[in-house]
């Protein structure tokens, strides 16, 4: 059941860190501020529901309050700045926040039931760090690849062009006199070669 959770927490921040990353439009300053004085106000909401419970259960509800604070905020922040940078620290809240919550599970238990859970919260947020940091690269890395890909495809038609150039020219050769010049200056012209 845990591990069904922490896979869910980390499957959800990488499905919104990639959507954050997708959506580049900034926020006005007013729809800003309502957005996070709405945050405020849930988490205020939460904190107040924690108060109904007792000893751990108290603790981890206060620890998901805070933590779906801070990733609503960084998600918030991701949104306004539109950057990749932003997008990748909503990431990094998320996976901290994960594990806080899931470290705090553990104290129920004891022993070796106790460590492994640890083990698997602490393994849990390594996992959702890397693959925030994989994601990051690949956003990168897609932005120069593309450029890579736009300069490969027009080394490449330009490379096929001056090949047609060359087959056109070689088919000129075939004729004498104005007929030949009037095929070369067709050629030129039909393949940019002035």
């Amino acid at each position: 059941m845990k591990r069904n959770t922490l896979s869910a927490i980390v499957a959800g921040a990488l499905f919104c860190g990639a959507s954050m990353a997708a959506s580049a439009d900034t926020m006005s300053k007013a729809d800003y501020k309502a957005e996070k004085t709405r945050i405020d106000a849930v988490q205020e909401a939460d904190l107040m529901r924690c108060k109904q419970l007792s000893g751990n259960a108290n603790d981890i509800c206060k620890l998901e309050a805070k933590g779906a604070d801070k990733v609503a905020t960084a998600d918030l922040d991701a949104r306004n700045k539109g950057t990749k940078e932003a997008a990748y620290d909503a990431r990094v809240v998320r996976a901290k926040a994960a594990y806080a919550v899931a470290k705090e599970k553990c104290d129920d238990l004891a022993g070796n039931d106790k460590d492994v859970c640890v083990k698997a919260a602490k393994s849990a947020e390594v996992a959702a760090l890397a693959d925030a940091k994989a994601n990051k690269k690949i956003v990168d890395a897609g932005v120069k690849a593309s450029n890579t890909v736009a300069e490969a495809k027009t080394d490449a038609s330009k490379e096929k062009m001056d090949a047609q150039y060359k087959v056109a020219i070689e088919k000129c050769d075939t004729f004498a006199g104005d007929a030949k010049e009037a095929c070369v200056k067709e050629a030129k012209r039909t393949y940019g070669k002035s």
